[in-house]
């Protein structure tokens, strides 16, 4: 096995203090977003054999098995991450796979740049996700039922929202939703900002379920993604509990630190909470207008000791092992590749002895031996492919 070194991410939205807790390291003072666990090339983890994404690139097979290979191309096609919120994260949603090929293609074919501000879709793959909360974590997810989004908007008071609560009560769904939330994005900018404004004002002072529409303000004040937000499902997970995000489905992460997997692309659609490109029309074809309530996650276990949180996608699959002291070893031998990061306690893999935020990265076929050392109990995160 290798172990990984990675890179962490200085985004302006990270904890200053998640990831060096987790790590046992001193605080910079600077923003610590995202670790990185993988072989994408904005940040590929290194290995002794150099840069992983060189590695695989250099024999894919015998890296990532034939039938990754086969699947999904000479690359690995996930990418782990630790995630630590300390500031709300951009309102976002992703393409699905056939929506991804279209705007990349049709981007392509008008030679916008990649690095480009307007630019929109850097890949042409889908970027399901799941995070799972290793701390209380709070996000926004999915688009709550109409009807209770127009009594949160009545709650306000204002007259600029009334005719928001009216649509949302008198369309049906589907109509409503995407009425209401292309008005919000479409609206005068000095309009809305004075809006917003007032709005935040009043969600200071009822608290309650207003509170994190308020935290977002002090945010990003003025932005319309404020009132586009009030739409959404607001999530709290306990540690353990998951959230999947498929394509079309309206999120943003609010606050804390999880384990994030998702597949490699770079395919993000903002819908607003940022002073980067919101590009409506393109969003309004990706967003599914549907309301639900987010279905939390909790890990299944199995007789051999893991516990698998069940998506539907071949990209990746994320399992933890709980692992006691003195216990017998696992075994996690895989035709596909695999990268198992340590979140808590001590874990042993093969020779590798992995604390807090390590990690390491086993190719395909690799025989793999898990356990506690003595003495210690370890929890181990297990990303790998799921075909």
């Amino acid at each position: 096995m290798d172990r990984l070194s990675n890179t962490v991410r200085p985004y302006a939205w990270g904890s200053t203090t998640a990831i060096p807790d987790l790590l046992g390291t001193a605080p910079t003072g600077e923003p610590q977003a995202e670790m990185w666990m993988g072989a994408h090339p904005g940040a590929p983890s290194r290995i002794a054999g150099g840069a992983l994404n060189d590695v695989i690139t250099a024999d894919p097979v015998a890296q990532l098995g034939a039938r990754t290979v086969a699947r999904f191309g000479p690359r690995l096609p996930f990418l782990l991450k630790l995630l630590a919120a300390g500031a709300p994260l951009s309102l976002q949603v992703h393409p699905d796979l056939a929506q991804a090929r279209e705007g990349f293609a049709a981007e392509q074919r008008a030679g916008i740049p990649f690095d480009a501000p307007h630019r929109n879709y850097k890949d042409a793959n889908h970027k399901p996700e799941l995070i799972c909360a290793l701390t209380p974590f709070e996000g926004l997810c999915g688009f709550r039922p109409p009807a209770e989004t127009a009594e949160l908007l009545a709650g306000l008071d204002l007259d600029p929202l009334k005719p928001y609560a009216d649509l949302l009560r008198a369309q049906p769904e589907e109509a409503a939703l995407r009425e209401v939330l292309t008005a919000v994005l479409t609206a005068d900018q000095e309009e809305m900002a004075a809006t917003v404004e007032r709005a935040t004002a009043v969600a200071h002072r009822l608290g309650g379920p207003y509170t994190p529409y308020a935290t977002l303000a002090h945010h990003y004040p003025g932005d319309a993604g404020v009132i586009a937000a009030m739409l959404l499902n607001h999530v709290r997970l306990q540690p353990g509990e998951a959230l999947y995000l498929g394509a079309g489905v309206p999120h943003a992460y609010l606050d804390g630190l999880g384990v994030e997997i998702m597949a490699n692309s770079d395919n993000v659609l903002r819908c607003g909470l940022t002073p980067k490109h919101v590009d409506v029309p393109e969003l309004l074809r990706v967003v599914r207008f549907d309301a639900h309530e987010p279905s939390v996650l909790r890990p299944e276990a199995s007789p051999s000791g893991e516990e698998l949180y069940d998506t539907p996608v071949d990209e990746f699959r994320l399992s933890r092992h709980l692992l006691a002291p003195g216990a017998t070893p696992r075994y996690l031998t895989a035709d596909t590749p695999q990268i198992l990061l340590c979140t808590a306690g001590r874990v042993t893999a093969n020779e590798l002895t992995l604390a807090p935020g390590e990690s390491a990265f086993a190719r395909a076929g690799e025989p793999v031996e898990i356990s506690a050392p003595n003495g210690h109990t370890g929890t181990l995160f297990r990303a790998t492919v799921a075909v």
